[in-house]
């Protein structure tokens, strides 16, 4: 269908859906892509309606988590907000202050502006959960430069209004929600946000599948839109946390090894260490770890680099550690290829990542985080960085708020 006759950016309210049960944190869980199978257990063990049964496959099929979804609705474990709304969200803890606004954004707008590659096995996947639920059950997570009328209403809603959701998770941030309906307010929100942009800090993956929904359809419907969260950067900065690689079966030794003929490579006994060389070291630089003392990665032959990267690629593009990480060290120097099977990722922890490169036999590749102003400045030239570059905090959490299309 046709996207240019919507206004540029649009946040519409919805009829939220939300669980009903007394113990709201135990049923809710961080993003699909945080969850592990063991974690996803751990929350199940927890409560019998965790938000894991509907967002995870690999728990329950698609199939399964339509009829768990309409069960729950039947029974009362899930109800539905009386008016559309757009929710005002706030997020707290560990010294972090997070809000903004939840709603349905209008998808295929060149004001949303994605900034990393994906991959069409995970967008298969959230294609065939959506197809079968009818449902966004979870929001993806967006940044625009604001400081307007949008800002001041959520800071305002919150400091003022008694929220309808209060909860406190298990990785110590409180969760409030407060619903916005009256339509002058609506109104003034949508005027605000209208001709801005928005950058995609996370669920480029389930963006793509909002994108792939709408494709389907030669009518307008729900899914021309997509349940999303936006924050405001200029009131509330984001915290971007590095995506660690784990590459199994790959020795710790012939890693190290085989990076010495196209990088200078310092050992050290202690992970601590190396990690703090990698936090101070300027220009690309990586830790390789695993079974074995850490190596740290820096200097790259800068002949090297530059005859594997993409001529086509902007300058900027080219010197992020990630491009030279999936277009020189992967291929070039270890002769692997950036996929779902060859190189796994972890989220912001190395450790994790070490423990797991242990368990496969394998060498995690340690990463700084990309500076946000890289990722800003790539998206706005039309370029996407590689998949898994880039990790905005603090997501939003699944199961506080969801979308089905049937109530819209």
């Amino acid at each position: 269908m046709e996207t240019s006759e919507r206004p540029a950016l649009v946040l519409r309210p919805f009829r939220g859906v939300r669980f009903t049960v007394d113990d709201l944190a135990a049923v809710t869980s961080p993003p699909y892509d945080l969850v592990s199978p063991d974690d996803a257990q751990d929350l199940l063990d927890v409560h019998p309606n965790n938000v894991v049964r509907l967002i995870l496959p690999g728990v329950s099929h698609y199939a399964d988590a339509r009829a768990e979804l309409d069960e729950w609705l039947s029974s009362g474990a899930l109800t539905v907000d009386p008016l559309p709304a757009l929710y005002v969200y706030e997020q707290s803890g560990a010294g972090i202050l997070q809000r903004g606004l939840i709603g349905a954004l209008g998808v295929g707008s060149p004001s949303v502006l994605p900034h990393e590659d994906v991959m069409p096995g995970l967008i298969a996947d959230r294609l065939a959960l959506m197809r079968t639920t009818e449902a966004n059950l979870e929001p993806i997570f967006l940044l625009y430069e604001g400081g307007g009328a949008a800002s001041r209403l959520v800071d305002e809603v919150a400091a003022l209004r008694v929220p309808i959701l209060d909860v406190q998770t298990d990785d110590g941030f409180r969760h409030r929600l407060w619903p916005v309906t009256d339509p002058v307010e609506i109104a003034a929100i949508g005027e605000d946000l209208r001709d801005r942009q928005a950058l995609i800090a996370d669920g480029h993956h389930r963006y793509s599948t909002y994108q792939k929904l709408c494709e389907e359809h030669e009518e307008s419907g729900p899914w021309d839109y997509g349940l999303a969260l936006l924050v405001d950067s200029t009131v509330y900065p984001p915290d971007l946390k590095a995506i660690h690689r784990v590459i199994p079966g790959l020795a710790l030794s012939e890693a190290a090894a085989r990076a010495k003929g196209a990088w200078q490579v310092q050992e050290f006994v202690s992970l601590d260490d190396a990690l703090s060389g990698l936090a101070t070291a300027t220009g690309p630089a990586f830790v390789l770890a695993g079974d074995g003392h850490a190596h740290l990665l820096t200097n790259p032959d800068p002949l090297q680099v530059e005859h594997a990267m993409p001529p086509e690629r902007s300058a900027r593009w080219r010197a992020l550690d990630t491009s030279i990480l999936a277009e020189f060290l992967l291929p070039k120097v270890w002769g692997i290829s950036d996929n779902e099977r060859q190189v796994l990722v972890v989220h912001h922890d190395p450790y994790a990542a070490v423990r797991l490169a242990c368990q496969l036999s394998g060498t995690a590749v340690l990463l700084n985080p990309l500076a946000t102003e890289d990722a800003l400045a790539v998206a706005a030239q039309g370029e996407r960085v590689p998949r898994k570059s880039t990790s905005f905090s603090p997501k939003p959490r699944t199961g506080l708020v969801m979308r089905l299309f049937a109530v819209e």
